[in-house]
């Protein structure tokens, strides 16, 4: 596939991942792991962009524990092109500070916001579905969300309310809703014209300035001036003395929700239904259900150790590097043993193990977390 000539993929790594305790932590992050074969998630995402733009058009912002590690993880990324937030402050800032250093360099420069820790199945399918929201985004001062047709009531995921059509499979956006509770996921799911949002955006540097300009003017004046600085001594002191005063909040609140409520007609926000074989890998749970289904595992159980041996055991999903495992009598377990921990929960409850984090970091166990 032709790589697009002013396509910019910009990939968030800054999380966390502490629903993957304790193999994720603070230093060595869940985009950082192997949890799908040998390569790592960020390894994997950087893979699938390639064909569509080379190294030199990749951004990554992640934070300062992780910036070395994914420089070592991308030897084929410019250092300069991975920038380490002095703090966090969530999707708008992020995104918005790619935006303005593109601007100055490329005015024609189509952004893709892309999530470091995805799993996507059918990769040929996934780039022409990114090649389709290039043309969108470039068009017209137009968005483009890739939305996932739901398979569940998931009450863990954003939704997008999809209105009329627009071109090809193309939908306008109607609304996006924050995770829903159970009744709301299940009347969304039999609506059918509801699709998760993955967290993945498409739109010139240029409409996104403009967004942050309209709906975020404080923010979008700092991210411009530490952009201004992009290339000079005082850029790390300006990044660190000017990022903290942006505004903590998401692109979907700061952008998308104010741009809905114009109208599906007159907003430019457009659903691209994403149809290749898509998972955050949000849990271990997901992780598991993940694992079932791309391979054959007896009783679905999924036992990485060195060995395994059950008995009227199902369901359960077992990390234990280097020794055997033997699951006898249990269900739905989820035990993932490090050297200096060891996590004992239920697949039902996997979603909580970020309170873990949350307890070691207030105990200041800072060797656990």
């Amino acid at each position: 596939m032709a790589k697009q000539a002013n396509f910019y993929p910009v990939i968030l790594a800054g999380g966390r991942g502490t629903r993957f305790w304790p193999l994720s932590r603070k230093r060595r992050a869940k985009q950082l792991l192997p949890l799908d074969g040998k390569r790592t998630m960020i390894q994997q995402t950087v893979a699938r962009l390639l064909p569509l733009a080379p190294a030199g058009r990749l951004w990554v912002i992640t934070n300062d524990d992780l910036r070395d590690a994914i420089a070592k993880q991308l030897p084929r990324l410019n250092r300069r092109q991975i920038l380490a937030e002095p703090v966090g402050r969530n999707t708008a800032p992020a995104i918005g500070l790619g935006a303005f250093l593109l601007l100055r360099t490329d005015p024609t420069a189509v952004i893709g916001l892309f999530p470091s820790d995805h799993v996507i199945r059918d990769e040929q399918r996934y780039r022409e579905t990114i090649t389709r929201a290039i043309e969108i985004a470039e068009a017209a001062e137009n968005i483009v969300v890739l939305g996932i047709r739901p398979s569940r009531p998931e009450t863990g995921y954003g939704y997008i309310e999809a209105g009329s059509l627009f071109e090809g499979e193309a939908l306008r956006v109607r609304r996006f809703t924050e995770k829903p509770n159970a009744q709301r996921a299940s009347e969304f799911l039999a609506a059918g014209n509801y699709f998760w949002n993955s967290g993945m955006f498409l739109w010139s540097a240029r409409t996104l300035a403009g967004a942050l300009q309209e709906h975020l003017p404080k923010t979008a004046a700092l991210l411009e001036e530490i952009a201004a600085a992009f290339g000079s001594k005082k850029f790390e002191s300006t990044f660190r003395k000017l990022y903290p005063k942006c505004e903590n909040i998401s692109v979907d609140y700061a952008v998308l929700e104010p741009r809905s409520s114009k109208g599906e007609e007159s907003s430019n926000i457009f659903c691209l239904p994403a149809d290749f074989g898509w998972n955050d890998l949000g849990s271990w749970t997901a992780l598991h259900e993940h694992q079932i289904v791309k391979q054959t595992w007896s009783d679905e159980n999924v036992l990485m150790g060195d060995g395994t041996f059950t008995l009227d055991a199902s369901g359960n999903y077992v990390h234990a590097p280097g020794k055997f495992v033997a699951a006898v009598g249990v269900r739905d377990l989820v035990i993932v043993e490090t050297d200096d921990a060891l996590l004992v929960t239920t697949r039902e409850r996997a979603q909580d193990v970020g309170k873990i984090v949350k307890y070691l970091d207030e105990k200041k166990l800072s060797k656990l977390t």
